[in-house]
Formats: structure tokens, C-alpha cells, sequence
């Protein structure tokens, strides 16, 4: 055999080796967080739609009838304390129309209620448990499938790994001769039922891809793992909040907004600085709101109310649009104006974080924006579906159905991936080291085990 023929063969095999190390990458990745990534777009899908669906389940809450002159905040907040009378009331949302009712967060025996206010006559419309209100629990299944912490980190590893997948398809769907479109943009109805099968799998995934990775990527500043790493160091690097935010000299204290109130991602992590207490007398939640309307602030901001000596007014807002949004800190005795932050002086990654942020949610361009976040979200439930029948359709009745574990491996190019994920998404790195670790030690030493996964 020559050496042409030699080095030809010698590459084809090594072509065919990482084929199929890729193949069994994005098989095992996709049957492990495929019904995790059914969870995330299904609610996804219904989160997208929370304003219609709250606006349609609260109706009687929300909306009130125009009666001529709203009363002052102080009037309106009588009510909720002759209501609540062990409660405290701890923020204060004036309510963005004239048709629209006031709310007041109080907290009372480790629970927390928010109170519905007709602004015209001061009446209690009604109240919610904040642990009842259905989309707040869609959010929390959806952010961390209602486990806390653990289902956090769940939910940031499946995230991650379906960028892994997305990488992988992409290399898989990649066509290794000229076929023309078919097969790859379009799918192939006439080619019998197997080519069917995996064209309704891959094609579909490519044109959703770059959606599903927008998603992901959009979603993933949420996240209490990359998502707090990636935040220090917008913060720290002065791409998400400029210095000279502040109005005057800077905070004294070391506390973060995010401790005291709600408030727009790119303002989570600006100190809170300190009310003057020095012969003031603390100043009325109608003050407060005069202040925030001669600011300009949008409408739908809430006021939360210190409760502590040296604590400050805050007041937050998250519109539909990312450039309305902003982070307001005032002075409790004197009404002065400590911080005034807006988009406008976001970093250059506060901005794109905030505008897709309300992307992701489906609040940045209304209906339109929704229907496409919906759009790819159905989309990635059909290829997960069309996945999972592709396997089962090829699954072999006493194997995995998985490639053949390759007998030669590009070393170097695993090495390199795998670094790579590490330092990009931590969580991915561990969790190869974690199935590496469990290959080595477990599956390679039961030979049922290693059958059955073909390793």
C-alpha cells in the first residue's frame, strides 16, 4: 500500500473516530436533559404570556373605576394597615393607569401579601398570598423547577449543556457532500421513512438553533452559578454601572441593592448608600411619590421602604422596554436624591444584558416578541420529541443504541474542548470531569454496564 493510500486511509479513519465521539457527546447529553428541556420551554412558553394571563386572572384586583382625584399614598396605605394590622408594609406600587389599582407588599408572620387599593376611595379591592400567585410559581419552576439552590444549578447545567448540543448538532448536521438543501434546510418527505425520521430531527433544529442559543444565553444571567460570576465582573470591570452613578459624594455603606429591594439586573449589585439622619424628620411616602413623578420615572415603579434608620427610599421599575427601566435611591429625611440610574448609564454590557432580558421574557416588542420566543420554544419541544422518537425508533432491544465507543481519539482536540467548556461554563467542566471520573471507575469494571452503553 502506498504511503498516499496510507495516510488517506489513516485520516479517514480519525475523521470517522471523532464522528463518532462527537455522535455519542450529543446522544448521552440529549437523552440526559431532554426532559429538562421540555420543562424549561413549556414554561417558558406559558411565562412568555404572563401579563395577558395575570391581567384575565386578577381582572377585579387590577382594575378600578376613574372616580376624579387619586387620594395620597399615606390615605390609600391607612387602609392596608387597618387591614393589616401585625403587618408591615414594606414597598408601595402607585399603579401605572388611571383604571389600574394601587399595591402595597406587606410581610406578616414570615408570609408575604400584597394588597390591591382603590386609589379614588382608599378601599381594600382585595389581597394575594405571594406563595399563590400562579405565575409567580411558573417562574420559580422555570428558574430552578421549585428546588432551590440544587434546582438552580439543575437548571444552569441543562442550559449549558444545550449549548454543548447545539455545538455538536451543528457538527453532526454539517453536510459532508454537495446534497444540495434538502437534508439540510429542508426535510426530505420521498427518502423513506428512516431519512424522514432524522430529517425532522436536524432540520427543524437548525433553523430554531440560533434562537434556542439566544434564549439560553439571555436566560443564563439569571442563574445563581455563571450567572453571580458573570455579574462580578460586568460590575468589577465598569461595563455594567459607571462609578459616577452616584448624585454627590459615593455610598458609605456595603450593602447591595439587590439585599433591599427588586430591582433591573444591571443595578442588582450598586451599594446602597446611607440616609443623612441628622435633625431631619423623615419625609411622607407622598413626598416620595412627588419626587419620583417631577423625576420622570416610567409609571410602573415601586417604592420600598426602609426599615431601618440609616436606609433609603428605593424605587425600581421594569417596563416592557429595556430603556424605561431604572434604580432610584432617596434620602428618607431630606428627600434628596442619592442615586438616579437609568439605562442611559448602563456599561456597554449592562445594556445588551437588559435588552435581553426583556427579550427573553417576551416584553421588548409586545405580541411580536412573544409569538417568536413561543415559536422557538415550541420548536425546541419538537426537537426533543422527534429526538427522543429518532432513538427509540434505532434503539437496538439490549443496547443504548448509542455509536460505537471509537477505538482511535483526537486527544488533543477533546483536551481542548474540554478546557474550553470549563472555562466558559464551569458547571459543564465539573460535569465532564464527573462522567469521566464514573466511566473510568464504574462502567469500564461492569462489563453488563459497559455492554449496554456500547463504552
Amino acid at each position: 500500500m502506498s504511503e498516499i493510500t496510507k495516510t488517506s486511509s489513516s485520516k479517514k479513519q480519525t475523521d470517522a473516530s471523532l464522528y463518532r465521539s462527537v455522535w455519542r457527546w450529543h446522544f448521552y447529553a440529549g437523552i440526559i436533559i431532554a426532559p429538562f428541556l421540555v420543562i424549561l420551554a413549556v414554561t417558558g412558553s406559558i411565562y412568555l404570556f404572563a401579563p395577558q394571563i395575570e391581567q384575565a386572572m386578577y381582572k377585579d384586583y387590577y382594575v378600578v373605576e376613574e372616580q376624579g382625584d387619586k387620594l395620597p399614598a399615606t390615605e390609600q396605605l391607612a387602609s392596608v394597615s387597618a387591614a393589616y394590622p401585625n403587618g408591615l408594609i414594606t414597598a408601595y406600587r402607585p399603579g401605572e393607569g388611571e383604571t389600574r389599582s394601587s399595591e402595597a407588599t406587606v410581610s406578616m408572620n414570615d408570609e408575604t401579601y400584597t394588597a390591591f387599593i382603590n386609589p379614588y376611595t382608599g378601599e381594600l379591592v382585595g389581597s394575594l398570598n405571594n406563595e399563590d400567585r400562579i405565575m409567580d410559581k411558573i417562574e420559580e419552576f422555570h428558574g430552578e423547577l421549585m428546588a432551590g439552590t440544587i434546582g438552580d444549578r439543575v437548571v444552569e447545567l441543562v442550559a449549558c449543556w444545550a449549548v454543548v448540543l447545539i455545538v455538536t448538532g451543528f457538527f453532526l448536521w454539517a453536510p459532508r457532500k454537495k446534497t444540495g438543501l434538502l437534508g439540510t434546510l429542508f426535510i426530505r418527505f420521498n427518502k423513506g421513512k428512516k431519512i424522514f425520521r432524522r430529517d425532522l430531527h436536524a432540520v427543524p433544529a437548525v433553523w430554531i438553533s440560533a434562537g434556542m442559543l439566544f434564549l439560553i444565553m439571555t436566560g443564563l444571567p439569571w442563574s445563581g452559578f455563571w450567572g453571580t460570576n458573570f455579574q462580578t465582573i460586568v460590575t468589577n470591570t465598569g461595563t455594567g454601572y459607571p462609578p459616577s452613578v452616584w448624585v454627590g459624594s459615593g455610598p458609605e455603606s456595603i450593602v447591595k441593592t439587590k439585599d433591599i429591594a427588586d430591582v433591573p439586573w444591571a443595578a442588582e449589585n450598586l451599594e446602597v448608600p446611607q440616609s443623612d439622619i441628622q435633625d431631619y424628620v423623615p419625609v411622607s411616602i407622598d413626598e416620595v411619590v412627588s419626587i419620583a413623578n417631577r423625576e420622570g420615572l416610567h409609571p410602573s415603579y415601586t417604592i420600598s421602604i426602609p426599615n431601618t434608620k440609616e436606609g433609603v427610599y428605593t424605587l425600581s421599575a421594569f417596563p416592557p422596554k429595556a430603556k424605561d427601566e431604572l434604580t432610584m435611591h432617596i434620602d428618607q429625611y431630606s428627600g434628596a436624591v442619592l442615586t438616579d440610574y437609568r439605562y442611559d448609564n448602563y456599561g456597554f454590557m449592562g445594556k445588551v444584558i437588559a435588552i435581553g432580558i426583556t427579550l427573553h421574557k417576551g416584553t421588548e416588542f409586545g405580541l411580536i416578541n412573544q409569538l417568536i420566543s413561543l415559536f422557538i420554544c415550541l420548536g425546541i419541544i419538537l426537537i426533543v420529541l422527534s429526538g427522543l422518537y429518532l432513538w427509540l425508533k434505532r434503539k437496538p432491544k439490549k443496547e443504548m443504541g448509542a455509536p460505537k465507543a471509537p477505538k482511535i481519539f483526537n486527544k488533543k482536540l477533546f483536551l481542548f474542548t474540554l478546557i474550553g467548556l470549563g472555562i466558559i461554563f464551569p458547571l459543564v467542566g465539573l460535569s465532564l470531569v464527573i462522567v469521566w471520573l464514573l466511566d473510568l471507575l464504574v462502567i469500564q469494571r461492569i462489563p453488563a454496564i459497559k455492554r449496554f452503553l456500547n463504552a
